[in-house]
C-alpha cells in the first residue's frame, strides 16, 4: 500500500501537499550568505521506502562480518594450543587458494599479535566493515580471491592517506611510477592512490598480472611486496622451488616476513569472536554512502558547513583530496561521497551551495593553486654551476625526489649527464625537452627500478623494447642500474 501511495504522491503531489508545500524548506545564514535549504518532499518519501526495502537487513555486512561474533571473552592467546592452531589453519588453507601451513615462526606471530595488538586489531576490524564491502565487490569482479582483502591491513592499516618514507601511499601503497602505470591521476589537488575504489581497481589489475606470471597466488603476493625479479631470484637460489616457504630464505628480509604477516591477519579476522575481539560497527557503512559527481569547484569545508556533516566524516569519506577541495576539470569526473541522508539536500540546492563556495573563493586572501598534473618528464642537461638545490628550485620539487628518481647516493653532479625530473612546475622553460604521458596518442610510460632488475629483464617487459633502445631514451651508456631509478619506456608507434 505504502509504495501504491508513494507512486502517487509523485505524480499529483500538490493533491496531497499542496501547491505551496512541494518541498521542506530551511533557512540557514553562515557569515553574510544565505541559504534557503530544500529537499522535495516527494523525494524524501522514495528515498525512505528504498532505504527501508534494500537497507534494513544485514545484506549490508560482508561474508566475512565480525561484528555479529561473539564479544563475551573467548580464550585468549595463552589458551591457543599448538594443535587447535594447526586444526585452524589446516581449515584455512582448505577454503582459500593460498598454502596456508602450520610452522613455528607462524605460530609465535600469531600469538604475539593476540598478545601485543589486540586493541589495534579491534579498530582494523570495526574500519573493515566499511572498506571489505568495497574490496570484496572490486575483487569478485576481477576473479581475484576475496582473502587479498586482508593484505590492505598489512600494507597501510587500512589508512588510505598514509605514505611510506619510500612515497608508496593509499591503503595498497602505491608507489608514484606503478600507480601512473595503473592509471592512478597524482595532481595538485588530487591523489588518486589514497582513492578506496580506484586504487583497489588498480590493485586487483597488479595482482592479476603478477598471478599469470607466477600461477600461485603465494608467490604473486611476495612479488607484489618486492618485485618479480627478487622472487624469480628466490626461486633460482633455493633450487628451482616454486612453493612460497622453501623459497622464502632467500626472499629480502621484509618480503619474508610479509606473507606470515598477512596469514596472521587472516587467521585473527577469520578467527575474531574464538579470541574475544570487541568489534563495534561501523559507524558510515560504505553501503550507506553515495556520491555526486562536482560541477564547480568546491571545498569540503564548505559542504560541511551547508549540509551540517562534520568535516571529519567528509575527510574519512573523500581522502583522495590532498588540499581538502574538489577541483572542477573539464573532461573530469570528480566526485563527493556523501551519507545517504545527506544526498537529496545537496542535490536539490546544488546551485545556493556552488553559489556560496564561489563566493568564499573570491574572499580568499591567496587565491586557489593552479590545477596542473605531476606527472610532465623532464630529461634536463646538467650545466656548469648547476647543483641540486637550484634544479628542485627550478622545477618546484625536492632534492630528495630528484635523487630518488634518478637513483642519485650523493649531491655531487657532473655537467653534461641528464636528470629526469617530475616537474611541478608547469611553465617548463624552452631550453628543455617535456614529455608530458598524457598527451594524447603517447604511451611513454615511466618505469621504477626493482632490486634486481637489469636492462635486459626490463626489456623484456615491454613488446619491441631493447636494452640499445633503452639507453637512448634514458641517456645512459652503462649497463649499471640501481633500485629506484625512474627509466622513460618511450612510444612504440614513434620509433
Amino acid at each position: 500500500m505504502s509504495r501504491i501511495l508513494a507512486f502517487f504522491v509523485f505524480l499529483f503531489p500538490q493533491f496531497f501537499y499542496g501547491q505551496s508545500s512541494l518541498y521542506d524548506q530551511e533557512k540557514i545564514r553562515i557569515d553574510s550568505f544565505a541559504i534557503e535549504l530544500k529537499d522535495y518532499k516527494s523525494a524524501l518519501l522514495y528515498d525512505a521506502e528504498w532505504r527501508k526495502e534494500f537497507l534494513h537487513q544485514s545484506a549490508l555486512d560482508t561474508i566475512t562480518d565480525v561484528s555479529n561474533q561473539s564479544t563475551t571473552q573467548a580464550p585468549t592467546a595463552s589458551y591457543l594450543d599448538t594443535d587447535t592452531l594447526k586444526l585452524r589453519l589446516m581449515r584455512l588453507d582448505a577454503k582459500t587458494p593460498f598454502h596456508i601451513n602450520y610452522n613455528p615462526a607462524l605460530e609465535t606471530l600469531i600469538r604475539k599479535y593476540l598478545r601485543e595488538r589486540k586493541p589495534p586489531y579491534e579498530r582494523l576490524m570495526q574500519l573493515s566493515r566499511y572498506y571489505f564491502p568495497l574490496f570484496e565487490e572490486v575483487f569478485d569482479r576481477e576473479g581475484i580471491p576475496l582473502e587479498i582483502k586482508y593484505l590492505a591491513v598489512v600494507e597501510s592499516g587500512l589508512r588510505p592517506t598514509v605514505k611510506s618514507k619510500p612515497g608508496a601511499t593509499g591503503l595498497w601503497q602505491f608507489m608514484f611510477s606503478t600507480g601512473k602505470y595503473y592509471n592512478l591521476e597524482v595532481s595538485s589537488y588530487v591523489d588518486e592512490r589514497c582513492d578506496p575504489v580506484r586504487s583497489t581497481i588498480a590493485a586487483a589489475q597488479y595482482l592479476k598480472s603478477l598471478y599469470k606470471v607466477f600461477k600461485d597466488w603465494d608467490l604473486a603476493l611476495a612479488a607484489y611486496n618486492s618485485g618479480p625479479g627478487n622472487v624469480t631470484k628466490a626461486i633460482r637460489r633455493s633450487g628451482g622451488y616454486t612453493n612460497y616457504w622453501n623459497i622464502r630464505p632467500f626472499l629480502p628480509r621484509e618480503t619474508a616476513g610479509y606473507l606470515p604477516a598477512f596469514y596472521a591477519t587472516m587467521y585473527l579476522f577469520e578467527y575474531a569472536s574464538e579470541h574475544g575481539f570487541n568489534v563495534e560497527r561501523a559507524q558510515i557503512p560504505q553501503a550507506q554512502t553515495d556520491t555526486i559527481r562536482i560541477a564547480n569547484t568546491i571545498s569540503l569545508r564548505q559542504v560541511s558547513e551547508i549540509i551540517d556533516i562534520d568535516l571529519q566524516t567528509l575527510e574519512f569519506l573523500n581522502p583522495s583530496y590532498k588540499l581538502g577541495i574538489i577541483p572542477f576539470v573539464e573532461g573530469k569526473n570528480y566526485e563527493l561521497r556523501l551519507p545517504l541522508e545527506t544526498i537529496g539536500a545537496f542535490v536539490s540546492n546544488e546551485e545556493a551551495i556552488y553559489a556560496y563556495a564561489a563566493q568564499e573563493f573570491e574572499k580568499r586572501e591567496k587565491p586557489l593553486p593552479k590545477f596542473f598534473k605531476l606527472d610532465t618528464k623532464i630529461r634536463y642537461k646538467i650545466k656548469a654551476g648547476d647543483y641540486l638545490g637550484k634544479i628542485a628550485n627550478k622545477f618546484g620539487v625536492r632534492i630528495s625526489q630528484i635523487k630518488q628518481w634518478n637513483g642519485l647516493q650523493s649531491d655531487q653532479l657532473k655537467v653534461g649527464d641528464r636528470l629526469t625530473i617530475f616537474t611541478r612546475n608547469p611553465q617548463s622553460k624552452s631550453e628543455e625537452r617535456s614529455e608530458p604521458s598524457t598527451k594524447k596518442g603517447d604511451s611513454t610510460q615511466v618505469y621504477e627500478v626493482l632490486k634486481g632488475d637489469s636492462l635486459w629483464s626490463i626489456s623484456k617487459k615491454f613488446y619491441g623494447v631493447s636494452v640499445e633502445k633503452l639507453k637512448k631514451w634514458n641517456g645512459i651508456s652503462s649497463d649499471e642500474l640501481k633500485p629506484g631509478m625512474k627509466l622513460i619506456i618511450s612510444n612504440q608507434n614513434n620509433l
